[in-house]
């Protein structure tokens, strides 16, 4: 392999790899070398425990399960075609360059589902007394007017994400539009709370009555799980 092909193959790597290589540390794994795959493929969660959630049928959540489904194989396929391309000699051609950029869409189409569904299946409110509710209350007046804002945002014409982001360097709070999963996400910044409003999400069950999904996501907010994102960056 030439000396150009290795440094961007070592990019590649460590950009497209990292996250795998640092699981498998932790898991005691030593990662694969020579001509085999390097890391351990993603593999995609069962998010079955919301079956039956109120506002949102078995038809609905299913077909969604696919999708994501559908993420993460393609999100291990195009990793690995574009590694091995590089390990070929073949980083100059369209196809690197192509698979590449693919990556970002299918990796993050993968982990904005996962952070959909795990905080989705809450049974209770935003206890007002907990630090994510007074945090969110200091910075926009109250939690209503939050709520107000984010489901605003969801409303928008479009389809793509609405996510509450954390900057970890300064404690703001962003409630954000994402129209598509690799571009408009703010660096340096943790998805505190994520919501779906490609229409995937909802047209089985609301067509297009896009206002009832959004109060429907609302009521079903696992807010422990957001509130453990949340203590996540404060700690830090």
């Amino acid at each position: 392999m030439n000396p150009r092909c290795c440094g961007i193959l070592a990019l590649l790597i460590a950009v497209l790899c990292a996250p795998h290589l640092r699981i498998e540390a932790e898991e005691g794994l030593a990662p694969q070398t020579g001509g085999q795959t390097m890391t351990k493929p993603y593999e995609a969660k069962d998010y079955s425990r919301l079956i039956g959630m109120p506002g949102f049928s078995d038809t609905l959540l299913n077909n969604h399960f696919k999708l994501y489904q559908g993420y993460v194989k393609n999100a291990n396929l195009v990793h690995e075609k574009a590694v091995s391309l590089c390990m070929a000699g073949q980083n100059g051609t369209p196809e690197f360059a192509e698979l590449t950029r693919r990556f970002g869409w299918e990796f993050d189409g993968m982990r904005l589902h996962e952070y959909y569904f795990e905080n989705l299946g809450g049974k209770a409110p935003l206890g007002a007394d907990t630090p994510l509710a007074r945090e969110i209350a200091s910075q926009f007046g109250s939690l209503d007017n939050w709520k107000t804002d984010f489901l605003g945002v969801g409303s928008m014409r479009g389809i793509g994400w609405v996510i509450l982001y954390e900057d970890t360097q300064t404690g703001k709070l962003f409630n954000c539009w994402i129209g598509e999963h690799d571009t408009g996400h703010l660096a340096g910044c943790q998805p505190i709370l994520v919501m779906d409003v490609f229409e995937h999400a909802f047209f089985t069950d609301y067509q297009l009555d896009r206002k009832s999904y959004l109060e429907a996501f609302y009521k079903n907010i696992d807010w422990a799980a957001v509130a453990k994102r949340y203590q996540v960056v404060v700690a830090k």
